[in-house]
């Protein structure tokens, strides 16, 4: 099928001339024009240069667990506990990313199954803030490891943040250690703790939660680091290599475990809690 029919057919009914503001996505990286019904089958990877999209906390919980996962509630915490006013007041920023979000803040968890491994899965939404880590987040990874030791099984972490909410200011920094208290109470229970760095995954995320798993796996061409390369040159006064904290430069030097494809990481995934996951009692 032509290109032209397969956009006449995604057409609606009526009058031809009110054409879908969302027909066609541009690729980031080649800048190639997609249609959308095909980017968002392929998993919303470039099928020209491979280039791995954003995605929601719902798309990327539909794409990695069984149906009939159930979604853990959000966290209840202080809203503004500072009363930080930038440009804008931090109250209206929360209701502004919460207009065009499902989610109350930028981590999801659900519990369910991956292709029948029992599992609990925490998702971290970029678009919500730049998936950065306040209470909310702090909170929600914190309950969702608490109920992974309650099921005694896996807890898998997806990651994509810009780091710590500055509007939370220490507040958010204490939640670094929080879950990283968590993560070792995974490890002592014997539970395996699984990360996949999205893109980008930076900040305080790194420095915490983000690289303590048992097993981590990055997406094709993730950004993940803690300070950003133009820091890092200023700072020590050096040209850095080509391709300085993308997935596959960390994964050549030790820094992950796999790259893996977004079509090949539910099997991945699969595979790891076979392998990983305590043998259930008789």
């Amino acid at each position: 099928m032509s290109w032209l029919s397969r956009v006449r057919n995604a057409l609606p009914w009526g009058d031809k001339r009110e054409t879908p503001d969302n027909l066609w996505v541009k690729c980031p990286r080649c800048q190639e024009m997609l249609f959308t019904r095909e980017y968002e089958a392929n998993l919303s990877v470039c099928p020209r240069c491979d280039h791995h999209g954003r995605i929601g906390a719902d798309t990327r919980l539909e794409q990695l667990m069984d149906p009939g996962y159930i979604l853990l509630p959000d966290p209840v915490v202080a809203e503004d506990p500072l009363k930080f006013r930038d440009s804008k007041r931090y109250t209206d920023r929360l209701k502004a990313a919460r207009a065009s979000n499902p989610h109350r803040d930028a981590f999801t968890a659900a519990f369910g199954e991956i292709e029948g491994e029992k599992a609990v899965v925490g998702v971290q939404d970029f678009t919500f803030m730049g998936g950065s880590m306040g209470m909310a987040v702090g909170n929600a990874f914190v309950a969702a490891a608490q109920k992974a030791l309650d099921e005694r099984c896996a807890y898998i972490a997806v990651t994509a943040a810009g780091g710590a909410r500055m509007q939370e200011g220490i507040l958010s920094l204490m939640q670094m250690p929080r879950a990283t208290v968590m993560t070792r109470r995974l490890k002592e229970a014997g539970l395996p703790y699984i990360v996949v760095l999205a893109d980008p995954t930076t900040g305080g995320v790194t420095a915490s939660y983000a690289m303590l798993g048992d097993v981590h796996i990055a997406e094709p061409g993730a950004l993940i680091g803690f300070a950003g390369q133009r820091v890092i040159q200023e700072t020590i006064r050096e040209q850095l290599p080509e391709g300085f904290q993308r997935a596959e430069y960390l994964h050549k030097h030790g820094m992950v475990d796999m790259v893996v494809p977004r079509k090949e990481l539910r099997e991945t995934l699969a595979k790891l809690l076979d392998y990983l996951s305590p043998a259930q009692a008789a």
